[in-house]
Order: structure tokens, then C-alpha cells, then sequence
């Protein structure tokens, strides 16, 4: 596990707890294991990270800080993997989201183009709504799993490797 370059990109722990949207967590951002990478910590934030990649709403950086809180887990690792859903990569990995979701629900993917107009999001939502949502869940869910569990044996791996190499 690249433990030591991952490090070196983690915030300061005191300046993330001034950021003025995490001080609604106060105190909870006292605990420890919050800005430490170990074999608990690590995987457990990859897995948040990506779980709330795959959630369509705003503020997904709040929610998966929360979460990484509740789970007691990384909380740098957490926020930073929320924004593989960026303006780049959103279109791409929504509307696969969507078509899963259509072909899991049996039903027949439309053709639509996107406006950026909040009229178009109330209408859209009765008919590609439900597809996009359960594709988006389905994602995230495999996603997070995928996550915890890579993240968990490279952990194992990096470790047996490093004692092999001390024999």
C-alpha cells in the first residue's frame, strides 16, 4: 500500500476541522482514527468514497464526511474519492447508471437530451428517475464493496511483502 504517498497528499488534520462545512461536525472530528491510514481506516474510506461517488446529490462530500465519522474511517480518503463523480467523468457514469438501471427494471432505455433547467429535472424524474436511481444504487453498492475489499487485500499483500522482505 503506497501508505507514505497517499500521506503526503492528506490535508492537515486542524485545517480540515476549521473547514467551514465540516465545523458542522464539531467535536466528532476528534477522533483519531479519522486522520490516520491504517489497515481499519483505509479500506473502510474507500468504500464511503465511492459509495457516495454514486449518489446523485449535491453536497456528496458532506454526506460521505458523515459517514466516514459514523464508520469511524479515514476522513481525507473519503472526500477526495467522492469527486471521481466530476464534471468530466458525471455524464459518463450517470448514464451508465441509467442504462443498468433500465435493463435491471426491464425496460427499454430512451433517447433524451439533457437541459439544464430545473423544469426538464421534474420531468425527466417520472420517467428516467427511477432507472437512473437504481442504477446509481446498484453501482454504488458494487462499487463500495469492490472498494473495501481491493483496498483491503493490497493492504494484506503490501504487508507480507514488506515482512518477506525483512527475512
Amino acid at each position: 500500500m503506497p501508505k507514505k504517498l497517499i500521506q503526503r497528499f492528506m490535508p492537515n488534520p486542524a485545517t480540515l476541522r476549521e473547514h467551514k462545512h465540516l465545523r458542522i461536525f464539531g467535536k466528532l472530528l476528534n477522533k483519531p482514527n479519522l486522520w490516520v491510514l491504517n489497515r481499519k481506516s483505509a479500506p473502510g474510506a474507500f468504500a464511503v468514497g465511492l459509495f457516495f461517488a454514486w449518489v446523485p446529490m449535491p453536497f456528496q462530500m458532506i454526506a460521505a464526511a458523515g459517514f466516514a465519522i459514523l464508520f469511524n474511517v479515514n476522513l481525507p480518503v473519503s472526500v477526495a474519492l467522492v469527486w471521481i463523480t466530476n464534471p468530466l467523468t458525471m455524464p459518463v457514469m450517470f448514464y451508465a447508471a441509467y442504462l443498468l438501471g433500465a435493463k435491471v427494471m426491464g425496460l427499454e432505455s430512451q433517447a433524451f437530451h439533457f437541459e439544464a433547467s430545473w423544469q426538464w429535472i421534474e420531468a425527466s424524474l417520472a420517467t428516467i428517475g427511477p432507472p437512473f436511481l437504481l442504477g446509481c444504487g446498484i453501482l454504488a453498492c458494487i462499487s463500495a464493496l469492490v472498494g473495501y475489499f481491493v483496498i483491503q487485500n493490497l493492504w494484506k499483500y503490501s504487508v507480507l511483502i514488506k515482512w518477506q522482505n525483512r527475512k
